[in-house]
């Protein structure tokens, strides 16, 4: 049996939006608004909300009085894209075209080319609408124009008086006007649309409201357009449970939504200008966000990820190829801390290494070490035993990693006991060279000093001082590094404390940690450094921007 798909369906991918494997706190990826009231739950006291088929009609009631209009003009949708796919629906089928001014809302062309419309793309890029461009594109088979303002993802508006004139020379084509934005433009065009014979209004309550997770959007326009809007869906778009929160957020959350939206109308320009200082190509904007073109896009999302920070970045795009957006958060401190995290990604004022496992290879001198400690008490030990040891965490001292693993095997042993006789085989015995010689360095003194020619260099390391520099002194490497911070200067990683300790050593805000581990990485976050791995496991799940299989990356990453 062959099973067929509408073609048109199987050309399109389903929408997805690519995700770092770090741990993300912070999500500027997608223009959410600042979080409602938590007492807004208090609305949903009623288990009716649950059990019956949900009825819109308060809501919509409640959006026509802040509009103006009556309530037939109003339809609630689930989200606004739920209300655009509607109207594609309605004024789109093959042989009629929508003229679409790109990039712009990603789901507008997959909406228009599942039904079979011809979609005619208008650049713009940035700047005014392209207005003039768009009336050329007028034809006999014209049967829809998007107008997106301010436009996602670039944050370009369209002017009240464009709006108006396009209309006049359009008057036989319907206008998606998408304002889902509005709240945060210079200028807001619901009232200037509203009044226009071919004009559809779509809002949301996801991005200023801050419901995006309630999915709740509303199309306003001509009462018969409504109506037909109303049959091209399924009868219960919104929730009962949705309705009821939506409506009295609409009541209560005035204040709340005019407070987050000033304080991104601040954060926009300052991040804006931000970001052109550090050498990404920002566009101004009237949104909640802030498209740029870094000079790479790869790394900034990354580092930033790094940080704990999601920002929606475009690879292969036709017009977004290399460029990233950043939703302003709304919040002073996290505004703040955004700004740290990209000073520390794109302007790093120093490198930091930790030592075993990046600089230098222990595989056979502490790992070792580890092995042959047990098996001196009895216990196998194996290489893949202490990776899987040291990926779990908190596993910065060999001593106690070494003393674990033998415990963990059922036998009971001293770990003072335990601590000398790894000394004795790391440091090596009266006429027995210890396992400390076998070490060697994992990138050539060339590529240090071409670092440091660069930004200033430190070691963080949870080995004894005395370790550290035997290693350093062997290698001749001590005059490329200006700070040392070892296990006797601070708690180990994955306490920040040992990171700032080398970031106060060197005179320095913002810099890049290399590391092997988890701990390592973990460190890394907690001080508001970038933290890079180095060819370990498990680091991107703890959290780490990039892995580095060769320290000479850093040449080619370094800005």
């Amino acid at each position: 049996m062959t099973i067929l798909a509408n073609p048109a369906v199987a050309r399109i991918a389903a929408y997805a939006v690519p995700k770092h494997g770090a741990p993300i706190d912070l999500k500027l990826d997608a223009n959410e608004g600042a979080p409602p009231s938590a007492q807004l739950f208090s609305a949903l006291t009623d288990p009716e909300l649950i059990r019956r088929y949900p009825d819109a009609r308060s809501l919509e009631q409640k959006l026509a009085r802040r509009l103006g209009v009556s309530p037939e003009r109003v339809l609630s949708t689930g989200g606004a894209d739920d209300a655009l796919d509607r109207a594609c629906r309605t004024f789109l089928w093959p042989g009629r075209e929508f003229i679409l001014p790109v990039p712009t809302f990603e789901m507008l062309p997959r909406f228009a080319a599942l039904l079979g419309a011809t979609i005619r793309e208008i650049a713009w890029p940035s700047g005014p609408y392209p207005l003039e461009l768009v009336l050329q594109a007028v034809n006999e088979n014209t049967a829809a124009i998007a107008v997106v303002s301010p436009n996602n993802p670039t944050g370009a508006a369209v002017s009240c008086a464009e709006l108006q004139r396009l209309a006049e020379a359009a008057p036989d084509v319907i206008l998606l006007v998408d304002l889902a934005y509005a709240e945060y433009a210079d200028e807001d065009l619901t009232e200037t649309a509203l009044a226009l014979p071919n004009a559809i209004v779509f809002r949301t309550l996801s991005k200023a409201w801050g419901l995006a997770g309630l999915r709740v959007g509303y199309a306003v326009g001509p009462a018969e357009a409504i109506g037909w809007l109303r049959a091209a869906g399924g009868p219960y778009a919104v929730t009962g449970p949705s309705i009821a929160l939506a409506s009295a957020w609409v009541e209560q959350g005035e204040e709340a939504m005019t407070r987050a939206v000033s304080q991104v109308q601040s954060e926009r320009e300052r991040l804006r200008v931000m970001l052109n200082a550090l050498g990404a190509d920002a566009l101004p904007s009237q949104a909640n966000f802030v498209l740029a073109r870094p000079r790479d896009m790869g790394w900034l999302r990354d580092g930033l990820a790094g940080l704990g920070i999601a920002i929606r970045s475009w690879t292969g795009h036709p017009q977004l190829d290399g460029f990233v957006r950043i939703a302003c958060p709304a919040s002073e401190p996290l505004f703040e801390r955004l700004c740290a995290a990209l000073e520390a990604t794109l302007a790093p004022e120093a490198l930091l290494f930790d030592m075993d496992g990046v600089l230098a290879d222990v595989t056979r001198s502490y790992r070792q070490a580890i092995l042959s400690t047990a098996a001196s008490f009895g216990v196998t030990v194996t290489h893949e035993d202490v990776t899987l040891a040291k990926t779990r965490g908190d596993a910065n001292n060999d001593w106690l990693l070494t003393h674990r693993l033998i415990e963990a095997a059922g036998v009971s042993a001293n770990f003072e006991a335990v601590k000398a006789r790894f000394e004795a085989l790391y440091q090596g015995e009266t006429g027995t060279p210890g396992l400390s010689g076998t070490e060697t360095l994992l990138c050539t003194p060339g590529l240090l000093e071409r670092l440091q020619s660069r930004l200033p260099l430190g070691i963080v390391t949870g080995r004894p001082r005395r370790d550290a520099l035997q290693f350093i002194e062997r290698n001749d490497i001590g005059r490329y590094f200006k700070s040392l911070v070892c296990m006797e200067d601070a708690p180990l990683k994955p306490d920040p404390a040992p990171i700032l300790l080398a970031l106060r050593a060197l005179d320095v805000r913002r810099a890049w940690f290399i590391g092997d581990t988890p701990d390592d990485v973990s460190s890394a976050r907690r001080a508001g450094v970038v933290p890079l791995g180095f060819n370990g496991r498990g680091l991107t799940d703890a959290g780490a921007a990039r892995i580095l299989q060769s320290l000479d990356e850093l040449e080619h990453l370094l800005p």
